[in-house]
């Protein structure tokens, strides 16, 4: 059986991932916002929160991001699931302890060779920017975004 290897979200490329994220989200005119980056573990690699984001803000993306990682699904496919089977996502969401955000803005981050190696969620303005913010963030630092 052959062995699969996978890149590694180092810090360098998570904070990559925030700045690029912070510069469409400034490139775009929205509000301030927060970026959390979870790594293979689902673990915090790095997050930043812009001048200005209400301290909910870090609970929201790390939500969004949390959920998109430990359901193996973009929030924006959470999204559309709850919208279809509201039960389950409750229920899931209890078990994950209040930390699955179902709305757009965490993103899986895949390597070439299409494994997830962790997650990003963006919270601050409309779920859909957010979602922009982000895909351009994980895209720019070298890796495949994963909206559903």
């Amino acid at each position: 059986m052959s062995e699969i290897i996978m890149e590694q979200i180092t810090l360098e490329k998570a904070n990559l991932i925030i700045q690029k994220s912070i510069q469409k989200a400034r490139e775009i005119k929205i509000n301030p916002i927060m970026i959390v980056v979870l790594d293979h573990r689902g673990a915090i690699k790095a997050c930043l929160g812009e001048d200005g984001i209400s301290s909910l803000r870090f609970k929201i993306a790390h939500g969004k991001a949390n959920g998109a990682f430990q359901m193996g699904m973009g929030s924006r496919a959470l999204f559309n699931r709850a919208e279809q089977q509201a039960y389950f996502i409750n229920a899931i969401n209890a078990l994950s302890n209040g930390e699955l955000v179902p709305v757009p803005g965490g993103i899986l981050i895949r390597d070439k060779n299409n494994n997830i190696i962790g997650s990003a969620g963006v919270s601050g303005d409309t779920s859909d920017n957010d979602e922009i913010a982000a895909i351009f963030g994980i895209e720019a630092a070298g890796f495949k975004a994963d909206i559903g």
